[in-house]
């Protein structure tokens, strides 16, 4: 047709950039921030520390596209930086605070940042790194730290000719800097790393189209209204905080910062600050419907919160609802942006008897509404399975809020998208009403005999029993079956149990092959997102050998 006309009249690149531009407009006075008993700021103040930052990330000489790092909790700086890095046309980097100083050099090497922030409790891990890749003959980042508890010491060693200070650095930036914005919309915004549950890290690639979208997609899923008050228990490395950095200042929101994330914490801030919405893995769930007596407190109104990250069981859903939290349960992975499906849920299934309920919410349900398509397919044929709640498949995704690829890593970001869709490495079942429900990952079906078995599935039975806090299920080698299921419990505090009490109880719950034959009461390793390390558990259980 004629007449028609792209130009800066009617386009501009999406980015979740000028979520914070809004902000800074329509919501200036309201609180953008809060921390501890003495940080506040609202949305005007926190629109212009982040121009500053970037003024300053500029004149250290960050130019388009250069990588700048963090290391950091949840923190206002790890807030600012989501905004600043990407204002001055640069790509974040958020690592996870649990690495350590060797895995810390070999992802900062692989990403070529060139600056990396540090929260001081952090800094020795960080000065670990930096002499890793000293001795590598490799230039290492500038370091800026970043200073903001008034538990922490003061940094010690602090060289000012080879690092900064967060705020100094800040204060010297230019409130009239003007923004890089990003030349297309595909340009990348973030990188962040895979947690390493299965294999070691690799970098995904966000741009700023697929992050707009996803925000805007996560603050839909999550059922969040303008000026919502969100506290942070989720990490904001993780996925850039499940894009919800960004989706906070959509909506003129209030972010309530927390270092720490434990029961007594997450209550005292629900009542202080009105809470409204907060998110967290299945585990952070656990933590809090298991903590003691004294750290609970009856929740003034009810708080929305949203888990994922590994398949809830429906205990601990019927539980957290019982102390007045509203479950919200999505799926997806670093590769989607961190949500990618939600269960819906449907007003029908209010009049259900409760244990159905509970079931039901635990499924992944459908994509959310700003991804094309999420489908169970063979992983061979790629032909659909039937829509049973029977016939496993792998979960495939495509659409707009899928990653742009493995950073250095084509071969990988090939296989990933093979036949056009990104293969997740997740197994699961779709139902009759289209919901999907995640059965195992691919590396963690057990096959015993020729059957398959859904760790998953007795996980959740283990989950049921009275005594245990925590569960996790991997194969152990077997001479005559190939595979049987081992299951690493963790008890209650005070709880006596055997584990032949364990085995007994799983074979009145599921088929007698399921059971597990093999109990190791432990701790259960976990990434600092929530996720537990199935991967230590499998070298644990392969090490004890076949059972006979």
């Amino acid at each position: 047709m004629e007449g028609f006309v792209k130009c800066s009249a009617n386009f501009a690149p999406l980015t979740p950039l000028s979520f914070l531009e809004r902000a800074a407009n329509v919501f200036r006075d309201r609180t953008s921030v809060i921390y501890g008993k003495k940080l506040k700021y609202n949305w005007e103040q926190t629109h212009d520390r982040c121009v500053k930052l970037a003024s300053s990330l500029v004149h250290l000489g960050i130019s388009h596209g250069d990588v700048v790092a963090t290391l950091a909790p949840n923190v206002p700086a790890m807030q600012e930086l989501h905004f600043a890095v990407p204002m001055a046309g640069a790509v974040l980097c958020t690592l996870n605070t649990r690495h350590d100083s060797a895995m810390l050099s070999i992802l900062l090497m692989h990403s070529e940042a060139k600056v990396i922030f540090v929260d001081q409790q952090l800094l020795e891990i960080a000065r670990g790194a930096i002499a890793l890749l000293a001795d590598k003959k490799q230039e290492p980042p500038l370091v800026v730290v970043i200073c903001q508890s008034d538990e922490s010491p003061a940094v010690e060693n602090l060289n000012t000719r080879d690092h900064h200070e967060y705020e100094s650095l800040l204060r010297n930036g230019d409130s009239d800097f003007s923004i890089r914005w990003p030349r297309t919309e595909f340009d990348p915004i973030s990188i962040n790393y895979t947690s390493g549950t299965t294999s070691q890290p690799k970098g995904v690639v966000y741009s700023h189209r697929g992050a707009y979208l996803n925000t805007i997609a996560t603050f839909l899923l999550h059922e969040m209204s303008t000026f919502p008050v969100y506290l942070w228990t989720v990490p904001m490395f993780h996925c850039n905080g499940w894009c919800m950095i960004w989706g906070v200042a959509a909506l003129g929101g209030t972010n309530i910062c927390l270092r720490n994330v434990c029961p007594k914490d997450i209550f005292e801030n629900i009542s202080l600050h009105k809470v409204t919405h907060m998110d967290g893995a299945p585990t952070v769930l656990n933590k809090i419907v298991n903590s003691p007596q004294c750290d609970l407190k009856p929740l003034p109104h009810k708080v929305k919160i949203t888990t994922g990250g590994s398949p809830p069981p429906p205990q601990v859903i019927s539980k957290i609802e019982e102390l007045g939290f509203g479950v919200n349960h999505l799926y997806g992975l670093t590769e989607t942006y961190g949500p990618g499906t939600y269960c819906l849920w449907k007003p029908e299934w209010d009049s259900l008897p409760v244990e159905e309920k509970f079931i039901l919410k635990a499924r992944q349900g459908v994509q959310h509404l700003c991804l094309k398509d999420v489908d169970v397919r063979d992983s061979a044929t790629m032909e659909k399975v039937p829509a049973d709640g029977k016939t496993i498949g792998e979960i495939m995704f495509r659409g707009n809020t899928v990653m742009s690829g493995y950073l250095k890593d084509t071969k990988a970001t090939g296989e990933a998208f093979k036949g056009g869709w990104f293969h997740s490495g997740d197994l699961a079942v779709k139902h009759p009403d289209g919901y999907i429900e995640v059965k195992d990952r691919l590396k963690d079906i057990i096959i015993s005999g020729g059957e398959n078995i859904s760790t998953v599935e007795v996980e959740r039975v283990l989950y049921s029993h009275p005594a245990v806090l925590e569960a996790a299920v991997v194969a152990r080698p077997d001479n005559h079956w190939g595979q049987t299921p081992c299951a690493f419990v963790k008890v209650k505090e005070g709880v006596s149990v055997v584990d032949q009490d364990i085995i007994n109880f799983c074979r009145d719950n599921l088929p007698h092959y399921m059971a597990p034959r093999t109990v190791i009461f432990d701790d259960i390793p976990k990434t600092s997102t929530g996720k537990i390390q199935k991967f230590i558990l499998r070298e644990k259980a392969n090490a004890l050998g076949s059972l006979f």
